[in-house]
């Protein structure tokens, strides 16, 4: 398929790799190579007309860079074309990302059905933060199809999840679900962070919102904030724009030019991070210090099969239970030396996080055991480090949990 490049010459479709380097690329009059920051808030218009013509959106070009910008508009470009969307915006943070595309088009009086397996964060905005607005939400196994129809009123506008979900990396049929919703003409928004764009691609499968966190596998290096929320054109420019533009949740340029070069290299660490993940959990599993380990990569993981057909491998986090109790947990993780303890992922550096104690402390011990998380459960995203030397440090974490 050929399409246009910035000079209007035809040229061929390229793959995923060749766009995070070259896609969506904007060069000043000095021809820079690598990508530039544009950290300016205005802009200057060569006549009182052409600033008239902007504002109406009669002349195309930027305005203000609390919702459009060069460097910005660069990454949006290209996790466009990563993610097969026809639009998108960045925002200053995945969360931002998540309420923004949830309170750009619901009302008061509107329904949400969500998966309950979230995010700590995620949860609060479907769970607290939209019915204060009078926008109700219902909660379900977004494992059980059923749920899903039965949860489905006549005001249900949004379907709600993500998959693999945080932490236990519970997934959800995307392509079933979308069926359900849109036969409820709901619109259907997906939190993709955990597959990454490499590894999973909601909009073909049936969804119509697709959101990341880019703090975490797009950065990669756990250097700064930032999020994007893809859509179809028509969602973006009828729905999301203008909340966006008049709430201001933007995305900084110098986050979305380190974001860029995260891209650029977005593919070799994913495939590296997979690898790893897939020999740790193999690890785990034969430990017998360990009761039980999540991993949609391997044959045991209840949902395997649907993992090979939304997934393109099994993913760069892993899940486990540790034998004991959060004594046990905190041992091991107190005697990790590769491995550091924090609460975000994606990261070059492989991490560790107690659930029950920092993301989802914040729910009730019967609403994480519904989760499936407990005192001894442990969420590993693993990194970029030699796996022969995370397996090592592992083996002797877990011999001092003993």
């Amino acid at each position: 398929m050929a399409r246009e490049d910035r000079r209007g010459r035809s040229r061929i479709a390229w793959h995923k790799a060749t766009e995070l380097v070259h896609g969506g690329t904007l060069r000043s009059q000095f021809g820079e190579t690598s990508e530039a920051i544009f950290l300016n808030s205005g802009y200057v218009y060569d006549s009182a007309e052409q600033a008239e013509a902007r504002f109406k959106g009669d002349e195309e070009g930027f305005v203000y860079s609390r919702y459009s910008n060069p460097t910005v508009a660069m990454f949006e470009a290209r996790m466009c074309a990563l993610e097969g969307a026809e639009a998108g915006r960045g925002t200053a943070s995945g969360m931002a990302a998540v309420a923004a595309s949830l309170l750009c088009f619901l009302k008061a009086g509107d329904h949400v059905v969500s998966a309950r397996a979230l995010f700590g964060a995620c949860r609060y905005v479907v769970e607290d933060l939209l019915p204060r607005y009078g926008i109700e939400s219902t909660l379900v196994d977004g494992r059980n199809l059923a749920a899903w129809e039965n949860a489905v009123r006549p005001n249900t506008k949004a379907f709600f999840f993500e998959t693999p979900t945080n932490p236990v990396l519970e997934l959800v049929d995307i392509e079933a679900v979308s069926k359900i919703a849109h036969k409820a003409n709901a619109l259907v928004v997906v939190d993709n962070v955990f597959a990454t764009p490499m590894l999973q691609r909601p909009l073909p499968l049936g969804a119509d919102i697709v959101c990341y966190s880019a703090t975490k596998h797009i950065d990669g290096q756990g250097r700064c904030l930032g999020g994007v929320v893809l859509s179809s054109k028509a969602f973006i420019d009828e729905k999301f724009h203008n909340y966006f533009k008049q709430t201001g949740p933007s995305l900084s340029p110098f986050n979305a030019w380190v974001l860029l070069k995260g891209l650029e290299t977005l593919p070799l660490r994913v495939d590296r991070h997979c690898a790893s993940a897939a020999a740790i959990a193999d690890f785990l599993a034969d430990q017998p210090e360990v009761q039980r380990v999540f991993y949609p990569g391997r044959s045991d993981h209840p949902q395997h099969q649907l993992a090979l057909k939304q997934m393109d491998g099994g993913g760069p986090m892993v899940a486990f239970e540790v034998k004991g109790d959060k004594k046990n947990a905190f041992r091991f993780m107190n005697a990790l030396s590769i491995f550091k303890i924090s609460n975000n992922l994606g990261d070059a550096k492989s991490l560790v996080t107690h659930p029950a104690t920092t993301t989802h402390q914040r729910l009730s011990p019967e609403a994480r055991a519904e989760l499936g998380i407990f005192d001894n459960t442990i969420r590993l995203s693993i990194g970029l480090e030699d796996v022969r030397d995370l397996k090592a440090d592992l083996d002797q974490a877990l011999a001092a949990a003993r």
